[in-house]
């Protein structure tokens, strides 16, 4: 069922605060590797209150020096503003970008939270990478959307993972995944028991080239239970691997006592289709949900960890192996870092 993959810490590198072609770098909430390019995307999730909506363009070094490889550098080369479906920047909490991933197509893809308070829906949408024009939308069902029957989102705790299967060419159809970060209001179970776990949903897309994109299945995916004085616990991202159906997810908590993330394997196989069920509330006995195994524990690495939200497949590094990279999203707040995180991941023969 689950593939024999490990993870090896390599390297940590601090982002400095700083502003970049008049915007303020931070807030950096998901990341996505172009190879062909050997660049990286990384999404800001200002609101707009800051700077305009943005994503940027980054560039690694990785050095090799004894046997033991480093990150020398990561750094900002472009930064792209964001712009809605009229080519006008997005006016201030009109959108919350926090997921990003990069199509087979070389467009990108971002979800936007939302903000129910507000009456702003969230989105997942398409745009150009090189104007940072919104190109298309998918759907969303109607359950996600906040209405007076006490279901939909909740506040900043909805597409928070977005991911790309981009096997295959550039003309053929691609698959499109995210998650809410916590459960949907009608999913909410109103017991206290800190053992429940959150019950968020995974939607599943196909985009094809001609017509429109289309929802495959939706699954449930189940939160690790969270430390009791846990503040905010949450599935933050996805990363769809190679081999169709396997993924990695990211949870992280923050509480009084710090933050702590885990990486996960999932495995869709046999979980059951939730498109039809209402609530998720009671008794799911009778509901396969996602598998997922624990990949890696980054608290057992024994130093500070911020708000992990974003994670990628990146470059291979000196010795030849598989990257994966980290990156948490400092909040704006000048007590908080933005960390890179450098990994080898190794699939075990």
């Amino acid at each position: 069922m689950f593939r024999d993959f490990s993870l090896e810490f390599v390297d940590q590198y601090e982002i400095p605060k700083e502003e970049f072609q008049d915007t303020v770098v931070g807030g950096l909430s998901a990341i996505a590797y172009n190879r062909e390019q050997d660049l990286f995307y990384v999404l800001s999730d200002d609101r707009g209150k800051r700077s305009p909506a943005r994503f940027y363009t980054f560039k690694l070094k990785v050095q090799q020096s004894n046997q033991q490889i480093q990150i020398a550098s990561f750094k900002p080369e472009k930064v792209t503003i964001l712009l809605d479906e009229n080519g006008k920047q997005y006016l201030t909490d009109k959108i919350d970008p926090e997921g990003l991933a990069l199509s087979p197509r070389n467009t990108i893809f971002i979800s936007s939270e939302g903000n129910p308070t507000k009456n702003i829906l969230p989105f997942i949408a398409e745009y150009e990478p090189a104007t940072g024009k919104k190109l298309s939308d998918l759907p969303l069902p109607p359950r996600y959307l906040v209405n007076e029957k006490s279901q939909g989102i909740q506040e900043n705790l909805s597409f928070e993972p977005l991911t790309i299967n981009r096997t295959g060419l550039p003309q053929d159809p691609f698959r499109v995944f995210t998650a809410t970060e916590s459960a949907l209001r009608q999913d909410q179970s109103p017991s206290s028991d800190p053992e429940e776990r959150v019950r968020s949903r995974f939607l599943h897309y196909v985009v094809n080239p001609v017509g429109k994109p289309i929802i495959v299945a939706e699954h449930l995916y189940l939160l690790d239970s969270a430390p009791v004085e846990t503040i905010s616990n949450g599935l933050t991202e996805l990363l769809a691997l190679p081999t169709e159906g396997y993924f990695l997810s990211l949870e992280r908590t923050y509480g009084f006592t710090g933050a702590g993330a885990k990486i996960f394997q999932v495995v869709i196989g046999n979980a059951t289709d939730t498109t039809k069920i209402e609530s998720l509330k009671g008794n799911i006995a009778q509901i396969q949900p996602l598998r997922k195994k624990l990949l890696f524990n980054l608290q057992d690495l024994g130093i500070y960890l911020d708000n992990f939200e974003g994670m990628t497949i990146g470059p291979r590094l000196p010795d030849g192996s598989q990257s994966l990279l980290l990156i948490s999203d400092d909040n704006f707040n000048d007590e908080q870092i933005t960390q890179l995180f450098l990994f080898r991941l190794v699939e075990n023969k």
